[in-house]
C-alpha cells in the first residue's frame, strides 16, 4: 500500500494504518531501535510504541515521508529508552556510535538551549551537503541509524578496518568544520 493511502486511513482513524505501517514499516523501524538498543525485546517494545505515537500524533500531523516520520518516532523512542536503561548501567547499546562522535561535538554544547542546538544541527546539515553522495549516506547510517561498521563495510565491499578509517576521517572532518564555524569541542 502507497503511503499516501496509509495516511488516508490514519486520518479516518481507521485501525488497518497501523497493519499497513507494520506491514511496510516495521523491520525498518526494528532495526532501528535494535541498533540502538541492542536488546530485540527492547527494540520491539520501541516499535510498538512508535505505532501507538504515529497512531496519535496522525492527524493532527500529516507527515511528508511516512517513512521519515516513523523513523524519527521509533530512533526517539529508542533513545529515551536508551538513556532510561543507561542510567541503571543496563546496556551499552549506541554508547559507541556515541563515544565516537564524543571528539566532535562540544561536551559543553547544552542540549536543553533549543536554539543552540538547532544551530548545531543546522552546522552538521550543512556539512553533510558538502559531502560526497557515498559519504554522506554512511555517516547517516552510523550515526543516525546506527548500523554497524560491519554492516557498512560489506554494503560497500572494503574490510572492516577500512570502514572504521573512513568513519575516524569523517569525523575528523566533521570536527574540522564545527571548529572553522566556531563550535569548539
Amino acid at each position: 500500500m502507497e503511503d499516501e493511502q496509509i495516511i488516508k486511513l490514519y486520518l479516518q482513524r481507521n485501525e488497518k494504518a497501523l497493519e499497513e505501517i507494520q506491514n511496510k514499516y516495521g523491520s525498518y523501524c526494528f532495526r532501528i531501535a535494535k541498533n540502538i538498543l541492542a536488546v530485540w525485546e527492547d527494540a520491539e517494545e520501541c516499535v510498538n510504541d512508535t505505532w501507538n505515537l504515529s497512531w496519535n500524533k496522525i492527524p493532527p500531523i500529516i507527515p511528508l515521508s511516512l517513512k521519515a516520520f516513523l523513523g524519527k518516532l521509533v530512533r526517539d523512542i529508542a533513545i529515551s529508552q536508551y538513556r532510561a536503561n543507561h542510567a541503571k548501567k543496563r546496556y551499552r547499546g549506541i554508547e559507541v556510535i556515541f563515544d565516537e562522535l564524543e571528539e566532535c561535538i562540544p561536551s559543553d554544547f547544552d542540549v536543553e538551549e533549543n536554539f543552540d542546538n538547532q544551530q548545531l544541527s543546522e552546522l552538521i546539515n550543512n556539512w553533510l551537503g558538502e559531502l560526497p553522495k557515498e559519504d554522506r549516506v554512511l555517516f547517516i547510517k552510523r550515526y543516525y541509524y546506527g548500523d554497524a561498521v560491519k554492516k557498512l563495510a560489506k554494503e560497500i565491499g572494503c574490510t572492516e578496518n577500512q570502514m572504521a578509517q573512513r568513519m575516524l576521517k569523517l569525523r575528523k572532518k566533521l570536527k574540522m568544520f564545527l571548529y572553522r564555524k566556531g563550535v569548539k569541542a
